[in-house]
């Protein structure tokens, strides 16, 4: 079975190299680094680790010289490494300058991002935005142009402000904040296209750190616009808050078909794996149908039936293996991302759960016989036992793989 794509149904496509966003193309997971861009080295091993991970576009921070005369470096280290994820610009205050100072960046780097809060103060903001996007035209690259509330262009904020205060019925503030983000993303958008820049190398954002704020501005943004829009919480916070405000917002936008491209934009754990957040975006998609991007694991959460740990090994054994085959797996084995295995602990839910998967596994619970049925494609196929049952397990699972997405 094809996986589920929701997308804006109205909304045009933009190519980032041969990453396509918009209508009718998959949603797209992107990432961003969080080192230092002009150390190319530290640079090049978290692009590489992000884009393993299942990163399709990577950003990184593009705000010195240094940083700008690095990224054609590290482009070069990546094509060396037969890593071909494209970079995203992040620039703010100095884009200007520094793609006219460093032509090699302009060309390298695979789109651009700009915040018009942040392109320029008074009257330098718009002739600091054109120069932007003339690079843009002359380079031939996509261009995000993302606002963030925390950065908001504050002549927009305080125009839409005036106008609130005059009219018969004013608003409340925090909704013409929402409405002086999606003003400025849009106006911006207009701006660029009376500059010359095609319609289909625009996306927009406009992030909010509230889940609320977030639904409610991209509602409205999704609802004035067909421009391909990336979704994310501008800061999601750290650990469970950060993954649950995520989910949350991001679920009710994308069941609408609103979004085309995601970031997971988390806190990192002190010396955290900057991963996580690729893995989470891809769960958000994989649990709504959306995407498959690697077998699901379904397992019980565990009773009084079940005090002994053992399925709770056998688990995290099997999805550990499971995401460590899947960079071969998917080069020789098409649709494998979308097969189901079960572990489950006690023969309550245990049968009936493994029936329902590609292949699963009823474990023992506390007091029961000590065997292990397995179960392929809703049939009873073998009954395990001994000491080496996740072995075992492991082997059968190796084998339905090869025997069933054989291409």
């Amino acid at each position: 079975m094809s996986p589920k794509v929701i997308t804006m149904p109205h909304s045009t496509t933009v190519y980032v190299d041969s990453v396509p966003i918009g209508h009718g193309h998959p949603v797209v997971v992107q990432s961003m680094t969080n080192t230092d861009t002009a150390d190319i080295e530290r640079t090049v091993t978290q692009v590489y680790q992000l884009a393993k991970a299942g990163s399709e576009l990577v950003r990184i921070t593009v705000n010195s010289e240094a940083a700008a005369a690095a990224v054609a470096p590290i482009r070069e280290k990546l094509d060396a490494l037969d890593c071909a994820v494209p970079l995203v610009g992040d620039f703010h205050f100095n884009g200007h300058k520094l793609l006219a100072k460093y032509p090699c960046c302009a060309q390298a780097l695979a789109k651009y991002r700009i915040n018009p809060g942040n392109v320029g103060r008074g009257s330098k903001r718009d002739p600091q935005f054109a120069q932007m996007i003339e690079f843009a035209i002359k380079y031939n690259k996509p261009v995000r142009i993302g606002v963030n509330w925390g950065s908001l262009d504050q002549s927009v904020l305080a125009r839409l402000m005036d106008e609130n205060a005059s009219a018969q019925t004013p608003r409340q503030s925090v909704f013409v904040m929402h409405d002086a983000v999606i003003t400025s993303a849009l106006e911006s958008a207009e701006k660029a296209i009376e500059l010359g820049l095609a319609k289909d190398k625009i996306l927009l954002s406009c992030k909010m750190s509230g889940v609320q704020d977030l639904v409610s501005v991209y509602k409205d943004l999704a609802s004035r616009c067909d421009y391909p829009l990336h979704l994310g919480l501008t800061e999601a916070g750290m650990g469970s808050k950060g993954i649950v405000s995520s989910t949350a917002a991001l679920a009710v936008l994308l069941q609408q078909g609103i979004g085309n491209t995601i970031r997971i934009s988390l806190t990192p754990e002190p010396g955290g794996d900057r991963c996580q957040e690729v893995i989470i975006a891809q769960e958000i998609l994989q649990s709504m149908g959306i995407r498959s991007f690697t077998p699901t694991v379904i397992a019980c959460p565990g009773c009084g039936r079940t005090t002994s740990d053992y399925f709770q090994q056998l688990t995290q054994d099997i999805q550990s293996y499971l995401r460590h085959k899947m960079p071969v797996w998917k080069t020789e084995y098409a649709g494998v991302e979308t097969m189901k295995v079960a572990v489950m602990g006690c023969v309550v839910n245990g049968p009936g759960e493994s029936k329902n998967a590609n292949i699963g596994i009823s474990l023992p619970g506390t007091g029961e016989k000590p065997v292990a049925p397995v179960y392929i494609d809703g049939q009873k196929n073998v009954t395990l036992k001994g000491d080496d049952i996740a072995e075992q397990f492991q082997e059968i699972v190796e084998q339905y793989v090869m025997k069933t997405y054989q291409q």
